[in-house]
């Protein structure tokens, strides 16, 4: 559907700043800069409780695959559901169910009730949940705000996210080292009250239902079938899903990091985990400042080399301060390729494909995530923390090479790729 028109929007508004001219987009953004602090703090109070409760890197990487699993399975059937259904209608279900299971995990952990199994059933259920609110929600971002301001719109939307990761993380280690994790799990269920408020004031045109076709079946085989026809699409879906099975375990392994190899505690494990917040923050925001998709598959490039070496220099660091500067670039280089891959996809894709190509980026960058999560936990019981996060970094370099000749190959072709003109 197109975007609703504003007018209320104020005028003359130039840079990234432009966006806000959108009242939906200003009723977007002011309920996700609440949310997802929260969201980043249960993220990492969750995996202390677990954790502390099982002192077992392998279980840390088991919780991973167990919350992502669903994003790999499931973000076929979002996608399919997104470009039939109202989108709104579905992030509304989505936020409620997901501050359901927050107040869940915080009565359970507060009440000292909770078992490692408690967090394992609630987290799949989360990332069932994300199943259908990530794939709508990335392309909800269009109906806001058009095609003229996408780019713009995910920069600003990847900074805010990173303004969480550096806060949300930093707040739950003080917050769990002063009160226990249930505190953060109860903010979070908090918090998702004015995404909810804001959606439903949004003023958006009537959902029409698309005419009676295919099958829900048919309609995903239809959207993978385009999406691997079409040259653009499928290979930055690759980088993207290989960089997430392989590049996402440094923060799956961030608590065996922060105790066994720097020594430190939950405030440790916070400052890590806002430090690469802080540098995907910094990569967001050059995003944000960008006026078009010109150059961006060069930026995705230079992202993946710039993500493999700083990530193999965090593996080798063994003080803290060292790891926190390692971090810094580590952060920026994965918001930097997963946040050009997402414009560049929603570019590329034609509005009636867009929810269904969101649904492969949402598998390709969170699905890969549990296969990612259990092989580094398993990998990091058997050869250690630091061994698996230098393999990993070699990985992500040759990652890098590989996308660095498809573009040499593809040559000058590729700007007219980048503005939805070519891939087929």
């Amino acid at each position: 559907m197109p975007p609703f028109p504003d007018h209320h929007a104020p005028g003359g508004s130039s840079g990234p700043l432009r966006v806000f001219r959108h009242r939906n987009y200003r009723l977007f953004f002011g309920g996700q800069a609440i949310s997802l602090p929260g969201t980043w703090m249960q993220s990492m109070a969750q995996s202390w409780l677990v954790y502390r409760l099982s002192e077992s890197s392998f279980v840390l990487g088991a919780l991973g695959f167990a919350a992502q699993l669903p994003l790999f399975a499931l973000s076929v059937f979002g996608g399919a559901l997104a470009d039939s259904h109202d989108r709104r209608t579905i992030l509304v279900g989505t936020q409620v169910a997901s501050m359901l299971l927050a107040l869940t995990a915080a009565a359970l952990t507060m009440a000292d009730l909770v078992q490692v199994w408690h967090v394992f059933v609630l987290a799949t259920a989360l990332g069932m949940v994300n199943a259908f609110d990530v794939p709508t929600r990335q392309s909800f971002v269009m109906d806001m705000v058009g095609r003229e301001d996408l780019p713009t719109a995910i920069g600003l939307n990847s900074s805010m996210f990173n303004a969480a990761r550096v806060i949300g993380p930093t707040l739950a280690g003080l917050m769990v080292a002063a009160a226990g994790e249930g505190w953060c799990f109860l903010l979070n269920g908090v918090s998702f009250v004015p995404v909810i408020a804001g959606l439903l004031m949004m003023r958006l045109p009537a959902h029409v239902p698309p005419p009676p076709g295919p099958s829900t079946l048919q309609r995903i085989r239809e959207g993978l079938g385009f999406a691997v026809r079409h040259e653009g699409i499928r290979t930055t879906l690759l980088l993207v899903g290989a960089t997430s099975l392989i590049g996402v375990n440094y923060s799956v392994l961030m608590p065996v990091v922060a105790d066994k190899v720097l020594g430190g505690n939950a405030r440790t494990l916070g400052l890590l985990l806002g430090a690469a917040g802080a540098g995907a923050l910094l990569g967001a925001l050059c995003l944000a400042s960008r006026r078009d998709s010109k150059g961006l598959f060069r930026w995705t490039l230079y992202a993946a080399m710039g993500l493999g070496a700083s990530l193999t220099a965090f593996a080798l660091c063994r003080s803290v301060w060292a790891a926190l500067l390692a971090l810094v670039p580590v952060g920026m280089g994965m918001v930097v390729l997963m946040a050009s891959a997402n414009t560049l996809l929603q570019i590329m894709s034609p509005d009636a494909y867009r929810g269904r190509v969101m649904a492969l980026f949402s598998m390709m960058f969170l699905g890969m995530g549990p296969f990612g999560s259990l092989l580094g936990g398993a990998m990091a019981h058997a050869l250690g923390p630091s061994t698996t996060l230098l393999l990993s970094g070699i990985v992500c370099l040759g990652n890098a090479l590989w996308f660095g000749l498809w573009l040499r190959r593809r040559g000058d072709g590729i700007e007219d790729m980048a503005h939805g003109k070519r891939g087929n």
